[in-house]
């Protein structure tokens, strides 16, 4: 069966999209968050001239194909173009069948251990402590991420001394059973991350994610290299030919694919099988509660090499404000620090109208 149109409705930050077959069944999706508006415009400009009319669950094939016509465009706008055609045609295809996405790609319903992670850096050490503490208490969560360094911050510090001082501080407020992660948002140099890691390997933590420029990758195999913690990165990377030789060159120990950044599930399968074939976990980035994080949980339901977490943001409005108010029930319990993959055929999620309603409509369809 043929895709008949596409819509999309958006604002600044959030862009779903519904994809509608001749037949009338629909599955919903959505591109990369954040100047969403922009890529609903390449959405309908350079994917849906090339898919409209041609087969919805030939899913593999409509992501080449547009990849391959829009050659001249190999950056991450396209990528997180196709990401709402691909999410969409997952949630059509489960809701035919009457299964969740995470079953079609041979898993199962159920938790997934989750690790809080902190975006701030504009917070004191004690304050990052006392609010991850009572977020534990709270939904028991037994791992957190937080910030050190400062972004893309060339050996400065958000301000001096914070990542000397943030470290000790929070392996002293948790318990030896909390597992620690940091992330340093490409701040530092080859000297000053191995300097950082091991003081981070002095204090348990346990995870340390790009450390260098993400682009950098001979920088971040020099770190890799030189460290036993687990360095970790790639959430930025969207080019299939880039993945294989950050896997092939183990710049890394653990892969971190953003689903909607890399192009949506399929892209992000072949990555995982990539890193499965050379015995590197996949541990996704997915920094906020828009679809990205439902995405992910169906996919490490699934896959055989998945790491040990959920990445699960703990920032509420005053960070993500847009992201509220998106579902009409939210996918996204944490109890005893876990989420939860329902059996919901599809993604299992319903946008809510109220939201649809205020949002910008635009559509691409056949003999329209």
């Amino acid at each position: 069966m043929k895709i008949q149109k596409i819509e999309t409705f958006t604002d600044e930050y959030v862009c779903f999209v519904r994809i509608t077959r001749e037949d009338g069944a629909q599955g919903w999706g959505q591109v990369s968050p954040y100047f969403a508006d922009i890529t609903a415009q390449v959405l309908h400009r350079q994917v849906a001239p090339h898919v409209l009319g041609r087969d919805a669950f030939d899913i593999d094939t409509l992501v080449d194909l547009v990849t391959e016509r829009e050659h001249k465009f190999p950056g991450s706008y396209l990528r997180r173009a196709i990401c709402g055609l691909d999410t969409a045609l997952w949630d059509m295809r489960g809701k035919l069948e009457g299964k969740p996405v995470c079953a079609l790609i041979g898993g199962t319903p159920g938790q997934i251990r989750a690790y809080g992670s902190s975006m701030k850096r504009d917070i004191t050490p004690n304050d990052e402590a006392e609010r991850l503490s009572r977020l534990r208490d709270a939904f028991g969560f037994d791992a957190f991420k937080f910030r050190i360094g400062a972004e893309c911050g060339h050996d400065i510090d958000e301000w001096p001394g914070r990542t000397e001082e943030i470290v000790p501080t929070m392996r002293k407020a948790m318990d030896d059973d909390v597992a620690l992660l940091v992330d340093a948002n490409s701040g530092f140099s080859p000297k000053r991350a191995i300097a950082v890691g091991h003081m981070l390997q002095d204090n348990g933590i346990s995870h340390y994610e790009e450390p260098c420029p993400y682009w950098e990758y001979a920088q971040t195999k020099q770190v890799t290299d030189a460290l036993e913690i687990d360095v970790t990165g790639g959430e930025q990377d969207c080019s299939l030919a880039d993945w294989r030789r950050m896997i092939n060159d183990r710049v890394v120990d653990i892969i971190q694919p953003d689903i909607c950044y890399l192009g949506g599930l399929t892209r992000t399968l072949r990555v995982a099988k990539m890193a499965e074939v050379a015995g590197i976990p996949c541990t996704p980035h997915a920094a906020n509660q828009s679809m990205v994080t439902l995405f992910t949980m169906h996919l490490l339901r699934a896959i055989p090499n998945a790491g040990k977490y959920l990445e699960f943001s703990i920032e509420g409005e005053d960070y993500y404000p847009w992201q509220d108010d998106l579902f009409v029930e939210s996918p996204y319990a944490i109890r005893d620090g876990k989420a939860t993959v329902t059996d919901a055929p599809g993604w299992g999620v319903e946008v809510r109208p109220q939201w649809l309603e205020k949002s910008h409509y635009q559509i691409s369809q056949l003999n329209g």
